[in-house]
């Protein structure tokens, strides 16, 4: 990275895993980081005034804050996930218009899976298909919230975000249930579904992909490199997917993790296995089953050369790294 000690950026929700790791790589980098949120933050949501000195100035300012997607889709935890989105994009906004010297650069975080199931054909920013359900619904409104009404000093652009690895992410309840021997495919299959789930959109409808849905990720030192890069291309602004130019599949993930982790066997997964595991750790089972098929066109169109666009060596770095 280029910082220097005259930079000055500002992370919006930084609690998470890839907020913490943004954090420290530009302060290591030498940039001047500051943080909105909640405990412990230099500015707290809803104290808008706050957030407008903390950004006045700013040279990058990104925002990740959002409740994980990582739990049942109840009619709370819907709300939430959508409020924690909406409102502190819309805040943002707020005081960004109220900035004497606004950020040129505001990266906002959204999600591929604002894109459709997708077996047949991959999805692009230029070619992709939006998809329906509770999901879509959240990604739709985070984004319209983020590209609403005019900013004339300030580019942005939204990171469509495939499944993103590292420590403290997806990959590592994989690597655990592979060494238990547990690392087959994840199947699809028929299932129940309530009308109440059908109506709010959280219910996965049984696509028969045997394990070949498709699985978009990308390394979080990518997502670094990629927001450095955007910084360097001042031309690039509106959606981008942040994906591997080379998308997996269930069966082939499972796979490598288990040769990663030395376990030559690993048993699959029923959809009413899934449902069933699903509920009891509270989460969904459309975070495994959804096929999610994204390239990265506006980024290889652009010249952006990925760290890690191959799956084996990112996971192989991964473990390596937690041992």
């Amino acid at each position: 990275m280029t910082e220097t000690s005259a930079d000055r950026i500002v992370i919006a929700g930084a609690s998470g895993f890839i907020g913490r790791y943004l954090a420290d790589a530009f302060g290591d980098a030498g940039a001047s980081v500051r943080v909105i949120g909640r405990d412990g933050a230099d500015a707290s949501w809803g104290d808008t005034a706050a957030i407008v000195d903390l950004i006045d100035g700013a040279d990058l300012l990104i925002n990740l804050a959002g409740k994980s997607v990582n739990c049942r889709y109840t009619a709370a935890n819907r709300a939430e996930i959508v409020r924690s989105r909406v409102e502190t994009t819309r805040e943002l906004a707020e005081a960004i218009r109220e900035c004497q010297n606004p950020p040129s650069l505001w990266i906002n975080s959204s999600t591929a899976t604002i894109y459709r199931h997708a077996e047949d054909r991959p999805m692009t920013e230029s070619t992709g298909e939006l998809g329906d359900g509770f999901s879509v619904d959240v990604a739709r409104a985070w984004e319209q919230e983020f590209f609403d009404g005019e900013l004339p000093g300030t580019r942005r652009v939204a990171l469509r975000m495939a499944i993103v690895l590292g420590d403290g992410s997806a990959l590592l309840p994989l690597i655990a249930l592979a060494r238990m021997g547990l690392g087959g495919p994840q199947l699809d299959g028929h299932w129940f579904a309530s009308p109440a789930r059908r109506a709010a959109g959280t219910f996965h409808e049984n696509r028969g992909s045997a394990g070949r849905q498709k699985f978009s990720w990308i390394h979080l030192a990518d997502v670094l490199g990629i927001i450095q890069f955007l910084r360097e291309h001042p031309d690039i602004d509106g959606p981008v997917n942040l994906s591997s130019p080379h998308p997996s599949d269930n069966r082939t993930v499972m796979q490598i993790i288990r040769d990663v982790v030395g376990m030559p066997f690993g048993l699959p997964a029923a959809r009413w296995m899934l449902e069933i595991g699903s509920a009891v750790i509270k989460t969904e089972t459309e975070l495994v089953l959804k096929s999610r098929w994204v390239l990265p066109e506006r980024l290889t169109g652009a010249g952006y050369t990925f760290e890690y666009p191959e799956l084996r060596p990112a996971v192989r770095a991964i473990v390596a790294a937690r041992k």
